[in-house]
């Protein structure tokens, strides 16, 4: 995807806000996504997914050499007389699996140099999710949050569903200092913890600056009964500072901290670098222990473009 301008044009995209029509467009790319379970599905409601243990459910399995307690309504008659042994039938029990996305939309999440907001870019992820989950009939819900509010999701079937999140992020991610109150990201996981299933596939979009000592223990016990999947969303102004031509001093805030960086100067490079590799290894080490599987996503090219460069196995 060379033009990232019609790109975007084609979206009704800035890279700063949000709308429907680039929520939307992602219903007719679910094919970028593989939603298929990796854990054991645990959850007690029938389904579509066919569980690893065996039983009496819906999707034959096979037959094998009748054993003492065997239901007599399982036998195989037809390969009872063809082998002259009696058989019994088996049966792959079906399961729901529900799926979660928490998306998170607080203010280090907007934040973006080359493209897309980090939070643009998250909410695309987090469309493209759910048009999937819906494309195969699973259950979608979820939490959208930010510094001054929280949306929650009740898992729900049909495009009805899909919509409601969708609108969820919309609102969530236009500013809003109406709402009172101070929401963190472990107060977000503490609420999905809360809301997830057993045997739920949960998906965590963020850049997971806030990531804390309160926020592993919620998605560590998550992923105890779930698989979760953390797409780490960054920017690459986060990795590495620009390159430019001879010495730029530029102005840098978090919001709350002004300071001075000297671009060009090779030594405040190198320090930039190892200090944020450092950062980026330490989340990556306190997700592996969450048991999550990472992910990584940049906001600095096409959703899109990524996923079908990953399947390629070019990036």
């Amino acid at each position: 995807m060379q033009d990232v301008t019609k790109w975007l044009n084609r979206l009704s995209a800035d890279g700063v806000a949000l709308n429907i029509k680039q929520l939307l467009y992602y219903q007719k790319k679910t094919s970028l996504l593989n939603l298929a379970p990796r854990k054991t599905i645990q959850s007690k409601l029938a389904g579509s997914y066919l569980a690893k243990t065996k039983g009496r459910g819906m999707e034959f399995d096979e037959a094998r050499h009748y054993q003492p307690g065997d239901d007599i309504r399982a036998i195989d008659w037809r390969v009872t007389a063809r082998s002259g042994k009696t058989h019994t039938k088996l049966y792959r029990e079906e399961k729901e699996r529900p799926i979660f996305i928490l998306a998170d939309l607080s203010p280090n999440m907007h934040f973006g140099t080359q493209l897309l907001y980090k939070s643009v870019q998250a909410a695309h992820l987090a469309s493209l999710i759910a048009w999937s989950a819906k494309n195969r009939g699973d259950r979608i819900g979820g939490l959208v949050f930010n510094q001054h509010q929280h949306r929650e999701f009740k898992p729900l079937t049909r495009q009805k569903a899909v919509l409601g999140f969708l609108h969820g992020l919309i609102e969530v991610h236009q500013p809003n200092d109406l709402y009172p109150g101070n929401f963190q990201f472990s107060d977000a996981c503490a609420r999905l913890r809360r809301l997830v299933h057993p045997g739920s596939l949960v998906f965590v979009l963020s850049d997971f600056q806030h990531l804390n000592e309160a926020a592993k223990q919620h998605l560590s016990r998550i992923s105890r009964h779930s698989e979760v999947i953390a797409y780490s969303i960054t920017d690459p102004f986060e990795h590495e500072l620009p390159k430019v031509s001879g010495f730029q001093a530029v102005e840098v805030t978090d919001g709350f901290e002004q300071q001075t960086l000297m671009l060009g100067e090779k030594t405040v490079s190198q320090q930039y670098r190892h200090s944020h590799q450092h950062q980026f290894a330490q989340i990556s080490r306190t997700l592996q222990q969450c048991k999550a599987q990472i992910l990584q996503v940049s906001a600095a090219t096409p959703l899109e473009q990524q996923l079908v460069e990953q399947r390629r196995g070019i990036a």
